[in-house]
């Protein structure tokens, strides 16, 4: 699909994704009684995973950040004060096919590089790979490794690749990498976008892992559109509909593969749980890549949006400056009318909340941020921040040296969602020194003061991307 001129072309050194703290690791560790640095708590019990872009081969052809890249997952366990740790690629048939030819055989998805029948046969032959990089979940009693848009790879308790899950064939396109479970249900909503009609779909996953709802189209949607993320109230799903459009004829000219098109605006789907029609408002464009979470203001009332936004969709290098910062949204379904407000106009990305309480007020909201003080690459952060976003205020951990990824809340065993002093909050972190990572965990009554502990990880960890805290289960 592409010219050798287009592979030539292609220097992966020049790509600030590909190197630094974001270079790829190739080295699959497994190993126990992880050097601690403080003290772990005792009533820390579970598995922190982080799943993340990290290319088996060195790429070919192009590499767009973070949607290119096969999947690796770390994992830390911990259990009575002490660790162990384990990656694993999520070995896709691509990753398969290029261990077996010991190189890179699919370029980009920009590049449009696929292989042919004669190096991977013909089932793979002329095929996209599947890319699950993003996140990961664990939900029905399966742990899943979660692409952009696409089917999620279910993996075993010790992080082995079993294969790719479509929930007994009731979702065969997959799904999107920000999959949404509510507390209160145990169901998990997800959506899926596509490159051809229906462009866009919902579904409802039950706790058992059946699927109660099958892929239902969005009406209002005619063409091929990015959704990173998602959120759920107790009453809707909320999909905000940035004007990012698929452009496959462009790519294949050499092109972007992603067109912004301010002029169109931002819509924003209130997709009510049970069925109903699709309550749609309107504003000015910006791009959003992660929510908060929402909540319902009563049965009948608005619906508060809080995400992380941005002026327009930055991908790859340049596009200029693109201020943004933690904002709201509140929607009133009825009118169709929506107010924004930025709560703060600083750098920050990777919000969290306490995952107990999704789709409900929530309490402090955590994000990796920058302090303006450091050359960061881009996607870099040098601190933690945690939002009050319902009285105010904030509090903010300087890493120094370290740059830190996503945090994620652990609740402390035995805890309820309504205490929200009683737990930590978990990320991953590199030393730009010396390149050491480190698990960090926070206390939540304050964790504005430091890290309780570092846990020494003995590869490592690329920065980027989503992670999950799984307790032990009794």
């Amino acid at each position: 699909m592409t010219t050798h001129a287009a592979r030539a072309s292609f220097d992966p050194t020049r790509v600030a994704h590909l190197s630094g703290r974001y270079a790829p690791v190739t080295e699959e560790v497994d190993e126990v009684g992880l050097a601690v640095t403080g003290e772990l708590p005792d009533d820390l019990d579970g598995l922190y995973l982080r799943n993340g872009p990290n290319p088996r081969f060195s790429p070919i052809g192009s590499y767009l950040y973070p949607i290119d890249g096969d999947g690796m997952v770390h994992g830390v366990w911990i259990s009575q004060g002490a660790a162990r740790y384990r990656n694993r690629f999520v070995r896709t048939p691509a990753v398969l096919a290029e261990e077996r030819a010991g190189r890179a055989l699919w370029g980009g998805l920009e590049s449009m590089i696929v292989p042919g029948e004669a190096e991977v046969g013909p089932d793979l032959a002329g095929t996209f790979r599947d890319l699950p990089d993003i996140n990961v979940v664990r939900h029905g009693g399966r742990l899943l490794a979660l692409a952009e848009s696409g089917c999620p790879f279910r993996l075993t308790p010790g992080l082995e690749t079993v294969g790719p899950e479509t929930f007994g064939g009731a979702l065969p396109a997959g799904i999107t990498a920000h999959p949404k479970v509510d507390p209160a249900t145990g169901e998990m909503a997800v959506f899926c976008y596509a490159l051809e009609e229906p462009f866009l779909t919902w579904s409802v996953i039950g706790p058992d892992g059946t699927v109660r709802r099958g892929p239902t189209p969005v009406a209002g949607v005619d063409e091929p559109m990015m959704i990173h993320d998602m959120a759920l109230t107790e009453r809707y799903l909320v999909l905000v509909l940035a004007p990012a459009f698929f452009d496959i004829a462009g790519a294949m000219r050499g092109g972007s593969l992603i067109d912004w098109r301010p002029g169109q605006g931002t819509r924003t789907a209130l997709i009510p749980r049970d069925g109903g029609p699709v309550r749609w408002t309107a504003d000015e464009a910006f791009w959003l890549w992660h929510t908060v979470n929402a909540y319902d203001e009563g049965p009948a009332g608005d619906v508060v949006l809080e995400y992380v936004q941005w002026d327009h969709l930055g991908l790859g290098p340049g596009g200029g400056p693109n201020p943004g910062g933690l904002a709201r949204a509140v929607f009133d379904p009825a009118a169709g009318t929506v107010r924004r407000t930025l709560l703060d106009d600083a750098p920050v990305e990777f919000p969290r909340v306490d995952d107990r309480l999704i789709g409900r007020r929530h309490g402090p909201v955590a994000v990796a941020a920058e302090t303006g003080t450091l050359d960061l690459r881009p996607s870099e952060y040098d601190a933690l921040r945690w939002y009050d976003t319902a009285g105010g205020g904030s509090r903010t951990w300087r890493a120094g040296d370290l740059s830190v990824g996503e945090p994620v809340f652990a609740p402390a065993a035995g805890s309820g969602p309504g205490d929200a002093g009683r737990g930590y909050w978990l990320t991953f972190a590199t030393d730009r020194t010396d390149a050491t990572s480190w698990l960090l965990v926070f206390a939540a009554e304050d964790p504005s003061s430091g890290p309780v502990a570092r846990v020494r990880i003995p590869v490592r960890v690329p920065l980027g991307l989503h992670g999950a805290w799984l307790p032990t289960e009794e």
